[in-house]
């Protein structure tokens, strides 16, 4: 007898595979005369380790949990819901190295090319013919790995947001993320979160053809499939979520913004996050997982006074961590002393980016991001991706073509 998908995430008695021994396998199937028939042929066939679901999973964001078991196959009932169990058989195949198995009362050739198409590799007719489910399951056998598979470790969560509007966090979201993308084995993504109004795409000089808000608004679906689909790329390598392109009404959930940021950081080394000066933000995963949080100030009266209170309220406990960043830094020519800016910061700032308008305003005219030239700022923020890697990065990177927004 099958148990709830919840509680037999929790309760799962299958036994992890190493490659070798009974082969350990997912059996989700919500009609129970036709998952028990399953069992019966499965266990006919030889040491299997079953571990039977009775219903489908109530979301698809569900289907990392219940691969952490790490099966060697899947085996999906296609006939009590065909439109979800295909989603699922894509996702399964999109989170997890099971091989994908269906059953079905029907032999349609046009439902099995959809089953092909979406990432089965086996598909059972029933009732069930012994012979070809044992060769279904020796083909599953070989494809299994040797070494046991380990988790892969989930990517950085770097937060960028302003102490006040025009301090720079989307100027530094960008070229970090740039900078981030550029060293070996980084695959990096920029979320524009500086909704509705966000202007990334702008600085990157890219056309999405998606947004932040549909992300968002289809977050009962998101999974890294479905969220790679929604991204547009830069030559850099970097990825992007863009803001919307027109203005939109949209409200955001915190649940939403949960499953988009797991569903990034398990398919990035690195998301990177530009929330603006979205204060509400902070009450959400970003605020409770982020790696860092950069908060982006001017050494001036009132992005200071705004930091001041926004660290006394949001920072003063151990999480997250935060590192500040003072942009537009001009020691000969600031307006209060370093002891007062460490006073009202309630620590020496981490990051000082220095003032240069001439490669900000390139950057603003031709979509090219400064990290992708040689200046004292673009050496500052790949420091910056320096200290997130631990790789060293060229101190004067190939200049790269970009993209002219005035001919």
């Amino acid at each position: 007898m099958g148990t709830d998908f919840s509680s037999q995430l929790v309760n799962s008695r299958t036994i992890k595979s190493t490659g070798g021994g009974p082969l350990s396998i997912a059996l989700v199937g919500p009609n129970e005369q036709r998952r028990s028939a399953a069992v019966m042929v499965l266990k006919s066939c030889g040491p299997t380790d079953i571990s039977e679901f009775a219903s489908y999973p109530p979301a698809l964001d569900d289907v990392p949990k219940m691969l952490e078991e790490n099966y060697d196959a899947v085996l999906v009932d296609l006939d009590s819901d065909p439109a979800f169990a295909l989603e699922l058989v894509e996702s399964i195949g999109a989170n997890g190295r099971a091989t994908v198995m269906v059953y079905s009362n029907s032999t349609d050739p046009d439902l099995l090319v959809r089953c092909m198409q979406a990432g089965a590799r086996e598909f059972l007719t029933y009732p069930f013919s012994p012979d070809v489910v044992a060769e279904a399951l020796v083909r599953a056998a070989v494809r299994r790995p040797t070494v046991p598979v380990t988790s892969k470790p989930l990517g950085k969560l770097l937060a960028i947001m302003a102490a006040k509007g025009g301090a720079g966090a989307t100027m530094l979201a960008c070229n970090l993320a740039v900078a981030l993308a550029q060293q070996k084995g980084q695959k990096t993504l920029l979320i524009d979160l500086d909704l509705p109004m966000g202007g990334a795409a702008l600085n990157l000089g890219l056309v999405s053809q998606f947004s932040t808000v549909d992300a968002l608004e289809a977050a009962d679906r998101m999974d890294g499939r479905f969220l790679l689909q929604l991204l547009v790329q830069h030559s850099s390598g970097l990825w992007l979520l863009a803001a919307p392109g027109r203005f939109v009404q949209f409200k955001i959930e915190n649940s939403a913004i949960e499953r988009l940021i797991r569903a990034a950081r398990q398919e990035f080394d690195n998301v990177v996050l530009d929330l603006g000066s979205k204060l509400e933000l902070l009450d959400t995963v970003i605020y409770r997982e982020a790696t860092t949080v950069y908060l982006v100030t001017q050494a001036s009266i009132p992005e200071l006074r705004n930091s001041n209170r926004l660290i006394s309220q949001f920072f003063a406990g151990p999480l997250p961590r935060l590192e500040i960043v003072i942009n537009r830094y001009e020691p000969r020519s600031l307006g209060v002393s370093e002891s007062e800016i460490n006073k009202a910061l309630t620590k020496p700032a981490q990051w000082k980016i220095p003032n240069d308008y001439a490669s900000v305003q390139k950057m603003q005219i031709h979509a090219t991001p400064l990290v992708l030239e040689d200046s004292a700022m673009a050496r500052q923020i790949r420091k910056m991706a320096t200290s997130i890697t631990g790789q060293e990065a060229d101190d004067a990177p190939a200049k790269k073509k970009g993209f002219r927004l005035f001919s």
